[in-house]
């Protein structure tokens, strides 16, 4: 009997396409909650064609993102359409949506209306400047709100581009804080009897995570850069190239970490020479102290580095590929590699498990996400509305479903 999940009984009806606003719908149906994903009749969510490997014509990302939903077509630029989602709304704890800021209202569809069929609601809004300010209705994707909260200049080498990570960062960023805000919504729920909106921007998501970098300027006029392989001022904590041309992360900071690795490498003065008996003269003596450990780092192979200085309890681990965590018995204990259930192939696609784990309610994956649009509609204007099958059916005539 599988356990229920932490947001088991919660109904969030999810808007939108791409990344961020169902990334969040995701962590919900993680967790338990039944996510139902609207998208219109004519134009299916682009995702579904998304990502590099291919098998009988099918891409994958679909089947992670679109895990534990249920889909339902709805055209909600028609009044039927706006008709069926505001009932819909009456049953539902959460609405996801990221169109640019005016579209639920343009179709007579904003928090007022939401709230007047039902006060509980939280409306989850995620966008790329927020919902307010001289930019709200320009559009955004993940890679602007990167560059332009000053994340993208924080990546790469000094002197160089600053290139991107391989993944689209600032859509899932603002996918986690909108779960965030979302949760903190349904526990305030409690206290005011009502529900509330949560605004998201993806550039500020992406600002939210970037550490001291705005109180280092405001302070000390400090624009931090790019780095390269290491932070600046903390040391040691670079990756190392082992003899076996394999790249091992050796993060050794902090004092007493540090005196673990300088008897690892043999060299137990290190630890009492001035120029690296603390983190100031560390970070100071950086470049030094990284040819020190890249030195003895390129004569072992990495198996050796993480084995001798896993031993000398100092925080090590290797620059692993996908293919290297596949084989990590690490998150195989966890549960981190796991099977859905997709019927377009024939065996379980793998993909992440449920982050975080809980103890007593840790959800997990139950279905692979609806395969084909508007898989689950009749399901669900059946089971939840009522309708009968002439209602339904006359709805898809009039292409609204």
């Amino acid at each position: 009997m599988s356990v229920p999940g932490a947001l088991d009984g919660y109904r969030v009806i999810e808007l939108g396409t791409l990344i961020s606003g169902p990334f969040a719908g995701r962590l919900l149906g993680d967790l338990g909650a039944e996510v139902i994903k609207v998208e219109a009749p004519d134009r299916p969510d682009p995702l579904r064609t998304w990502g590099q490997a291919e098998q009988d014509g099918h891409r994958f990302f679909w089947t992670v993102h679109a895990r534990n939903k249920r889909a339902l077509t709805l055209d909600l630029r028609v009044p039927a359409g706006r008709e069926v989602l505001l009932e819909l709304v009456e049953s539902a704890d959460v609405v996801i949506e990221n169109f640019r800021p005016g579209t639920l209202e343009r179709w007579g569809l904003g928090y007022d209306v939401l709230a007047e069929h039902n006060p509980l609601v939280v409306l989850a809004r995620v966008s790329g400047y927020g919902q307010t300010g001289p930019d709200a209705a320009l559009p955004g994707y993940a890679s602007v709100a990167e560059a332009r909260s000053g994340l993208r200049h924080l990546n790469g080498y000094p002197g160089q581009a600053p290139p991107r990570l391989a993944l689209s960062l600032g859509d899932s960023l603002a996918g986690m804080f909108a779960a965030q805000g979302i949760l903190a919504a349904l526990l305030a729920r409690e206290r005011t009897g009502r529900g509330q909106v949560v605004d998201v921007a993806l550039t500020e998501a992406c600002l939210a995570v970037q550490e001291s970098t705005l109180p280092d300027y405001d302070r000390g006029a400090v624009v931090r850069g790019p780095s390269g392989t290491r932070l600046e001022g903390i040391a040691p904590s670079n990756i190392y190239l082992s003899a076996d041309e394999k790249w091992v992360v050796i993060a050794a900071n902090q004092d007493t970490l540090f005196a673990r690795l300088s008897a690892a490498l043999g060299q137990p003065e290190l630890a009492t020479d001035p120029r690296f008996s603390d983190h100031e003269a560390r970070g100071v003596h950086q470049d030094e102290l990284d040819r020190i450990i890249g030195a003895w780092a390129a004569v072992r192979p990495a198996a050796q580095i993480i084995d001798e200085l896993t031993a000398a309890e100092v925080v090590v681990g290797p620059v692993a590929t996908v293919e290297d965590v596949f084989a990590d018995p690490q998150f195989a204990a966890r549960d981190m590699i796991v099977d859905h259930p997709d019927p377009r192939v024939d065996t379980p696609v793998r993909g992440p498990g449920v982050v975080p784990v809980l103890s007593d309610t840790p959800g997990g994956v139950r279905t692979a996400g609806p395969i084909t649009p508007g898989q689950d509609t009749d399901e669900v204007l059946a089971g939840l509305l009522g309708y009968d099958a002439e209602r339904i059916a006359a709805l898809r005539a009039d292409g609204v479903i």
